[in-house]
């Protein structure tokens, strides 16, 4: 099968018979066999009926409902495990994203050998202040920190090899940085292509400006997962360490130059009255903990069994 197209969506009612109707005229046109893997994302409208009734007359379409709003992160999981295309393309339901893009994505990981195609709306029909300034400062910040260079990581129009989304564990609210993810795999043939964008034409958006705040956090989980992850003793010890060595040498210098004053025969101060004793004191009981932290760390790394975070109603 030349294509997998996944399709998250949240009450998205009003898009879903037009959208299919595009991608199928789209692949057909271009001879390129395909599935669709909708993902219902705890829909409170007709949206999985919909989907039911497209269904009968299309057995390329296939979805999977969730038994409440999980995410895209877990919508795009849960898809990514079922799929059989030798590329998989994601793209929103909201029909701001166009499948007339769909043949040159696919074009271009197959016959460019990349493993990553990401869509870039350069020229965006959203909200100025809500939604295109915080998204360019969201995407050089990501960039600066994860050292993949593309401009819109939030585009939800991406193509991919196979193999990137059967390596790759997305999670939490890391679907905006899957290239990061692939990127920290081992997958470095990843590009971008402009791709166009227009207003949503039914429904509202489902994401709001605190997107971004979360997208930030996560920025900073992934830059931390990415070093030591896989090693967490090298971050909590090496620090742990150092801040208990330097505790130490504290106190045995307060020890010695308490010493050093008996032996003088001075006798009027303790070291408890130094506030030194218990920076000293502090920094080794924190020295431990980060210590013990990175220990176990390392054992829930070795202990780690795979588990899905989301339930599913029914697959179809």
């Amino acid at each position: 099968m030349n294509l997998s197209i996944v399709i998250p969506l949240l009450n998205e009612e009003a898009s879903l018979e037009e959208l299919f109707s595009r991608i199928d005229k789209v692949c057909r046109s271009n001879s390129l066999s395909y599935e669709i893997w909708f993902v219902d994302d705890g829909s409170t409208d007709l949206s999985w009926s919909i989907i039911e009734n497209l269904k009968v007359q299309n057995p390329q379409i296939h979805a999977i409902k969730f038994s409440k709003n999980y995410g895209k992160s877990q919508a795009l999981h849960a898809a990514f495990e079922r799929t059989n295309g030798d590329v998989i393309i994601t793209m929103d339901a909201d029909l701001q994203d166009f499948p007339e893009e769909i043949p040159e994505l696919y074009s271009m990981v197959v016959n460019e050998n990349y493993d990553i195609v990401s869509g870039w709306k350069k020229k965006r029909f959203d909200n100025v202040m809500t939604k295109n300034v915080p998204s360019k400062l969201f995407n050089a910040a990501a960039r600066k920190v994860s050292g993949v260079y593309l401009h819109d990581f939030n585009c939800g129009l991406k193509a991919y090899k196979k193999q990137v989304v059967k390596t790759i564990d997305v999670y939490g609210d890391m679907h905006r940085y899957i290239p990061v993810l692939a990127a920290n795999a081992g997958f470095r043939r990843i590009t971008e292509k402009e791709v166009q964008h227009q207003a949503r034409p039914y429904g509202t958006s489902k994401f709001g400006t605190e997107r971004f705040i979360r997208g930030f956090l996560d920025l900073v989980t992934l830059w931390f997962v990415s070093r030591f992850g896989g090693r967490p003793m090298h971050f909590f010890g090496a620090v742990g360490t150092l801040m208990f060595i330097v505790g130490f040498l504290s106190a045995l210098w307060l020890g010695v130059s308490k010493l050093i004053d008996v032996a003088r025969g001075m006798y009027g101060h303790l070291i408890t009255d130094n506030p030194w004793f218990y920076i000293a004191l502090t920094m080794m009981i924190m020295g431990t903990l980060l210590f013990i932290a990175g220990f176990l760390g390392e054992m829930i790394i070795r202990t780690n069994r795979e588990h899905k975070n989301y339930n599913i109603d029914e697959v179809i």
